[in-house]
Order: C-alpha cells, then structure tokens, then sequence
C-alpha cells in the first residue's frame, strides 16, 4: 500500500510537471483569479460523475468531509492564485525551484505540530534542494516582485499538505477533493468579475490550456494527491511531489527536443537519489 501511494504521487507530480506550460501558455488570454477559478470549476466537475459511479447515493453529509474540504480549497485557493500572479513576473525556471521549496516549509511546519524529521529525510530533503537549484536556476538568485509572490505560494502549498495529511484518513479522498476544487473557485470568482475582464473569445481561445490546467492538473492531479498522501509521511510527500519540476524538464527534453545541459542532469539524478533515500526503511523496520 505504502509503494501504491508512492507511485500515485509520482504520477501527480508527472502530471502537474507537464501543467506548469500550461499555466504559463493560460496567462496570455486570462488573468489569474480568472484561470484559477475555470480551472477549479473543471476540476470538480469531472469528479461528480465518479463520485456518483462510486457512490450512487451521492452523500455529502459527514461534517468533517466539509471541513476537510473548504479547508483545503481556502488554502488551495490562496496557493493557486499566489502562483498564477507570480509567473507573470519571474522566469518558469526559477518559478519552479521556488515552488518546490515547499519541501523545506513542510518539515520545519511539521516540527511545530509535533513530527519528528528523521536524518534519514533530512539527507534527502537538502538533496532535493541542491538538485532543485541545478535543475531550475538559470540565473540570479535575487528575489522580485513575482519570485515574493511564488515563495508566499510555496508556504501556502506547505500548508496545503499538512491539511491533507490530518483530513485524507478520516473522510472520501474524492469527495473532499470534489468541495476542495468548488470552495477554491468560488474563492476565485469573486475578484475574478471585480478585478478582470471576463471574456468568453478570449476563454475560448485559451480552452486548451484551461481544459489541461482544469481536466488533468486539478481533478486528476490534486485527487491522487489526497488519496495518495493519505497515511504518508508529509515530508516524505513533499519530496515526491517536488519530482513536478524534474518531470517538466526531461517532458521538454523528450516531446519538445529541448536541450538536457549536464547541470540539468545532474540535478535530476540528485532529485532522485533523494527520493530513493527517502524510501529506504528504518533500522528499526529491518530489525523487525
């Protein structure tokens, strides 16, 4: 079961790698709260049907499914609208390392709630970091307007999995998912008509990446991450979702023909070493 949540994760983080050109390539036809909210909408809609498939009944009255889901679309609404307005301002590449940093704000958050961080995911976490860097950093590592803006989103998406880590065990991962993706574009829609042009030419024109952004990285994406992280270490998940940025790169290498330079590789190859350190088990689990 651990290995089946690991591997759900991986393809989270696969799927919203080759999301982050689509969040980019969205911009140039709608403001942000206007994406985030479409996205949003796309995402809970396509779980209604397989709510239904599931559960024929259709039964949304656990009081902790609703917290655990307006919980996580508060915070995911935040997040998301944080990282739409920051990739205006900042390059992809550094977009995507300071994103990822969530696995440094994960444990250090954690620490506070009482969780211990064994060396063992200390070792992977400062690895994944460095890979991080030589991955995604092209130039100065001086902060703007828009990289401020993405570092406010990757503490907000900390914050995101430690909610999903309480709620994920004690409610339906797709159902909480379902109200998680409506409260985040409600959230969304309000300063979408008060602060932006609402077009539906130019919705449509941008429906491709709207439909990906909302289709894939939103209602696939985010549900395999609740059921996924459901029982799992957070730290442990924020290193295996960080992979989103070293999936984008080798997804431009292979589909788009884009260079792979030896910095690249090497943070890739550094990305996953921590990922495989991260797994190995404790001296305890091998004694037993």
């Amino acid at each position: 079961m651990r290995y089946k949540n690991h591997l759900l994760l991986l393809l989270t983080a696969f799927i919203w790698g080759c999301a982050f050109v689509a969040q980019s390539a969205g911009m140039d036809y709608v403001g942000p709260f206007t994406f985030t909210a479409l996205r949003s909408y796309l995402g809970g809609l396509v779980l209604l049907p397989l709510i239904y498939f599931f559960d024929h009944t259709m039964n949304f009255k656990d009081k902790k499914l609703w917290a655990g889901g307006i919980a996580c679309g508060i915070v995911l609404g935040l997040a998301s609208a944080l990282q739409q307005f920051g990739i205006q301002y900042t390059t992809v590449g550094k977009a995507g390392f300071i994103t990822a940093l969530y696995i440094i704000v994960v444990p250090f958050f954690s620490l506070f709630l009482g969780k211990k961080l064994s060396p063992k995911i200390g070792i992977s976490v400062v690895l994944a970091v460095i890979g991080l860097y030589l991955l995604c950093m092209t130039g100065s590592l001086s902060l703007g307007k828009g990289d401020l803006l993405v570092c406010a989103c990757a503490c907000v998406f900390a914050l995101h999995i430690l909610v999903i880590d309480h709620y994920s065990p004690l409610v339906d991962g797709v159902k909480m998912s379902c109200i998680q993706f409506f409260t985040c574009a409600l959230l969304n829609t309000i300063p979408m008509f008060l602060f932006e042009d609402v077009s539906m030419h130019n919705i449509m024109v941008g429906c491709v990446p709207i439909l990906y952004a909302g289709l894939l990285s939103s209602g696939a994406g985010y549900t395999l991450q609740i059921i996924g992280q459901k029982g799992m270490n957070p730290t442990v998940a924020s290193i295996l979702l960080s992979m989103e940025s070293v999936f984008s790169v080798l997804a431009g290498w292979v589909i788009l023909g884009q260079s792979l330079t030896i910095k690249e590789g090497l943070g890739c190859v550094l990305m996953f070493i921590a990922i495989i350190i991260a797994q190995l088990p404790d001296k305890k689990t091998i004694q037993n």
